[in-house]
């Protein structure tokens, strides 16, 4: 029985609720470093300030892991709660869960060398009890154990999906790829790479022969698995005609499209799947199609693309709205926008981020450790219809003792940075490496045009720079002010300057630890359960 407030703080090791051997933790009121989760109360403050519980724990230490964060509890005696059940003594599999849990709260507290101890620790206490069947398991577990709990399919229908991006040559950090792998781990999953929005030209399109290349390499890999540990994630790429200006070949192409996909969902044997639709040229290829629901993750306003046939776009983006089950809004301004037409069809998904893979690697890959540090960083697509190439050279030339690191594939010349010595473009690094670079960050931009893009926009890239502990600077768009307590944001040019200067000084906003902290419980992994929830009905 314990009442918390986390509101104190304390180091001493009382532990009303595991202790059971030291009955004075239990006399009096105190504060602790922590106590058993059955019963507490938490202040909206240290919610807003530490988050929600840490999702990867799944069952046992993830409330010590919380009050911990927090600072510590206060321990209340007079108030009382009477906990019904409880199966972890008597269960095998519950024991095994709370014993490999504690080693993983060890790793998070202290480090992977004091994680080791305490998980020989563990093995042996476990061995000495091994004629237990619970302990066998345990020590079975213990050997076996993931880095954080694996979850465990279900049954339930497959999803197709209809992606913006391209899995074989854009970032996979976007939303499709993140949630769809992960929804993978339960049900069979299609994901159809990008149709497009216009057929690139030449004098018209950016890097036109590129795109055509890249793409018909796309087409060419035809259906495969490409994550191992995965098996039930399937990518495709259908060979498309993406010519959307005229009727009749929108028609043909939507035809095209949907017998090639028709035609791999019946080898991988779907059935009636459930539809997500990112990209709005999907619905001419979804809207004949049986399905258990149609979902439209609206991650953008596509229809502010400057290369698109933006009156085409718009209505088929119109369609998608009006159609679809569900509609899914990564940015509150554009679900207010579009209320009156979607309703209570309308749901905020925010972006999750994989708080394991962005954590801060002490070696650095050897090109970014060459380049002498203070250095100003970016990390993703350098795209002209979002990044202001403009405030990027003016930090070059405000700061020239810094080094400003840019990373990630261009679609825009970026000649125009050569003659500043202190600029380094390292184009295209691979998600897996991409924490590497990140670390080597003393400021990360958040360099964005003021546009309608942006206006209704939520970048992944905001959660990764956090989860990464790193002192970032952005320009000021809506999503950003959710976070504007662990970010810097600037109201224009000089501004910005100023916000880079000072950050550089002093660190920036709140400590590397509080600003993890603040994306800590936005998993990819709770948003595709929040997803599959959504999509059936549960």
């Amino acid at each position: 029985t314990s009442k918390a407030c986390t509101s104190a703080r304390s180091r001493r090791p009382h532990r009303p609720g595991r202790d059971r051997h030291r009955r004075q933790g239990y006399q009096g009121a105190h504060a602790a470093d922590w106590a058993t989760g059955c019963a507490w109360l938490i202040k909206r403050e240290v919610i807003e300030r530490n988050g929600l519980l840490d999702e990867r724990y799944f069952l046992y230490s993830e409330e010590t892991d919380y009050m911990l964060r927090a600072g510590g509890v206060w321990f209340e005696p007079r108030a009382t709660a009477t906990h019904i059940g409880g199966e972890v003594s008597t269960n095998a599999r519950l024991w095994s869960m709370l014993t490999a849990n504690k080693v993983r709260l060890h790793r998070e507290q202290h480090g992977k060398f004091a994680a080791f101890f305490m998980w020989l620790a563990m093995v042996v206490n476990e061995g000495l009890r091994a004629r237990s069947p619970k302990h066998r398991t345990a020590l079975k577990g213990l050997f076996g154990m993931r880095r954080w709990p694996e979850e465990v399919a279900s049954e339930g229908p497959s999803y197709l999906c209809f992606s913006a991006q391209d899995w074989w040559y854009h970032n996979r950090a976007h939303s499709d790829f993140q949630l769809l792998r992960r929804v993978a781990k339960h049900r069979k999953v299609l994901l159809v790479n990008s149709i497009g929005l216009r057929m690139p030209s030449p004098g018209k399109s950016t890097q036109f022969l590129r795109r055509i290349l890249r793409k018909a390499k796309s087409v060419a890999m035809l259906v495969r698995r490409p994550i191992p540990e995965t098996p039930n994630f399937y990518v495709m790429t259908p060979a498309p005609l993406p010519f959307y200006g005229k009727p009749w070949l929108r028609r043909l192409n939507s035809v095209l499209v949907r017998t090639q996909v028709r035609a791999v969902c019946f080898f991988l044997r779907m059935g009636t799947p459930v539809v997500v639709a990112t990209i709005p040229t999907a619905w001419d290829v979804v809207k004949p199609m049986r399905h258990k629901g149609l979902i439209f993750n609206r991650s953008d306003r596509h229809s502010a693309f400057p290369e698109a046939d933006q009156g085409t776009i718009a209505a088929l983006e119109n369609q998608l709205l009006s159609n679809s089950d569900t509609v899914l809004y990564v940015s509150r301004a554009l679900q207010e926008e579009e209320s009156a037409l979607t309703g209570e069809r309308a749901h905020f998904l925010d972006h999750g981020v994989d708080v394991d893979h962005f954590t801060r690697r002490s070696e650095l890959p050897a090109d970014i450790a060459s380049i002498p540090g203070p250095r100003i960083g970016f990390f993703g697509s350098l795209d002209d219809y979002l990044v202001d190439f403009d405030l990027i050279e003016k930090v070059a030339q405000e700061f020239p003792d810094a080094s400003v690191v840019l990373i990630g594939d261009a679609t825009c010349s970026m000649e125009r940075y050569d003659r500043y010595p202190n600029v380094h473009w390292l184009d295209f690094r691979s998600y897996e490496q991409i924490p590497g670079y990140g670390s080597a960050f003393d400021v990360a931009l958040m360099p964005w045009l003021d546009n309608d893009w942006i206006k209704h926009a939520n970048p992944i890239k905001m959660k990764e720079y956090l989860a990464l502990g790193l002192a970032v600077v952005s320009t000021d768009f809506p999503e950003v002010e959710r976070y504007s307590g662990v970010i810097r944001i600037a109201s224009g040019e000089a501004d910005f300057i100023d916000q880079v200067r000072l950050t550089l000084k002093d660190g920036g906003l709140k400590t590397p630890a509080e600003r993890r902290a603040a994306v800590l419980t936005a998993s990819w992994d709770s948003r595709a359960r929040e997803l599959m929830q959504l999509a059936e009905g549960r």
